[in-house]
């Protein structure tokens, strides 16, 4: 069966799109997608998504790792489909979709998108390092030197590390630019590498850089190989609420897949 994809980019971060909403998708054949992920021997992508019907917002977004695995929230996946929707005509410049982690709004400017995500409780702080989950789990590290260090070496080493024994983590290596400006390199859990740039990963940087005091705004940019991405959030007592992942997300091309 021959089925019609697209390809989207988010700040470097690439997926695989499918609509779905007829389900043509066999969604337990998850070696082809791990196939199809392959940049060798497939299409290439960090992640596959597919928009779905949701009786209860206006579409399901459903995503796998490129190891074909389903995964928690994807932040720039999370942009990347919500452009796909109003490129299909699912939307037009504002919406609510269900995620694995809950429903989310988001909105399209100037063909920017802001997602909001989801509220943030607790920003677990150490003497070396931050964690906390963004819609996904977070280690976040302080270097220097950042566009010289090895993120795969270090980031393999704390994903399968003894405090991550249990599902594992995404992992962040972050140096400060200025007051209000970081620069970010994630390695990934289910890509086992470096990607470009990781939306819950900067996400889980703004919050943990002003939980920990680095800095004292409630908007942070986040310089990351890809591109540039922002965040904005309010902080209280009890936590971090209106979180807005803001970047572009873009379609590259079209195609067609054998499924």
């Amino acid at each position: 069966m021959r089925i019609t994809f697209y390809k989207y980019q988010g700040t470097g971060n690439d997926f695989i799109i499918v609509d779905n909403r007829s389900h043509i998708i066999d969604k337990n054949n998850t070696k082809r997608i791990e196939q199809l992920c392959d940049r060798r021997f497939g299409i290439g992508a960090d992640g596959f998504i597919l928009l779905e019907n949701d009786e209860n917002s206006d579409f399901k977004m459903v995503y796998y790792n490129a190891d074909g695995n389903e995964s928690s929230m994807c932040g720039n996946g999370g942009r990347c489909i919500t452009a796909f929707a109003k490129f299909l005509g699912v939307i037009e410049n504002e919406t609510e979709f269900l995620a694995i982690d809950g429903l989310h709004k988001a909105k399209i400017e100037n063909d920017i998108v802001h997602l909001q995500m989801q509220d943030v409780s607790t920003v677990e702080t150490y003497e070396s390092h931050s964690f906390l989950d963004t819609g996904s789990p977070h280690h976040v590290e302080l270097v220097s030197d950042i566009d010289n260090f090895n993120v795969k070496i270090k980031g393999c080493t704390i994903r399968y590390g003894k405090a991550y024994m249990t599902g594992g983590t995404n992992v962040n290596f972050v140096e400060q630019l200025a007051e209000d400006s970081f620069a970010v390199r994630t390695y990934e859990r289910g890509v086992e590498n470096e990607t470009l740039s990781c939306g819950t990963g900067v996400t889980a940087v703004a919050l943990a850089m002003h939980k920990t005091g680095k800095t004292d705004s409630s908007t942070v940019s986040l310089k990351t190989p890809g591109g540039q991405l922002k965040v904005n959030f309010q902080s209280h007592e009890n936590g971090y609420n209106d979180i807005w992942l803001v970047g572009p997300a873009t379609q590259v091309f079209k195609g067609e897949l054998e499924w």
